[in-house]
């Protein structure tokens, strides 16, 4: 048995609309509301940047580029393979050397990748922050 107020017993069309006005205070959207933030990133993919703030490197199914963050030019570009969901081997074109190479990189956090290059060198990359949609 549903329960009914006196007004939606009395005057039908106004439980309706009522019903209807809170339903699309509940789904409108409108300047008047927080702007909608973007899901936490998961894995390699989206923007990472040097700890020196120098270079950007984008991370998107499979293949990657770095750009430097003062011109935007492109220091170097490849592939990478997930080993699993924390590593990935990085295959690594150097624009400005004209060599290619391997760096390993292990997502420490979501927001940190510690890499090793094939000579051993270490680095870290930070993910760049979401910024709210809207």
């Amino acid at each position: 048995m549903a329960l009914r107020s006196p007004l939606s017993t009395k005057f039908p069309v106004l439980g309706t609309l009522a019903a209807a006005a809170l339903l699309s205070a509940c789904v409108a959207d409108g300047p008047s509301g927080p702007a909608p933030i973007a899901s936490a990133p998961v894995g390699f993919d989206g923007e990472w940047l040097s700890t020196d703030g120098v270079a950007i490197s984008r991370f998107n199914g499979g293949r990657f580029d770095t750009v430097a963050t003062d011109t935007g030019n492109t220091l170097a570009d490849g592939n990478y393979r997930l080993v699993n969901d924390r590593t990935a081997e990085i295959t690594v074109f150097s624009r400005l050397r004209q060599t290619t190479s391997n760096v390993n990189c292990a997502l420490a956090t979501t927001n940190q990748l510690n890499c090793t290059t094939s000579t051993g060198q270490n680095f870290v990359l930070t993910r760049r922050s979401a910024a709210p949609i809207g």
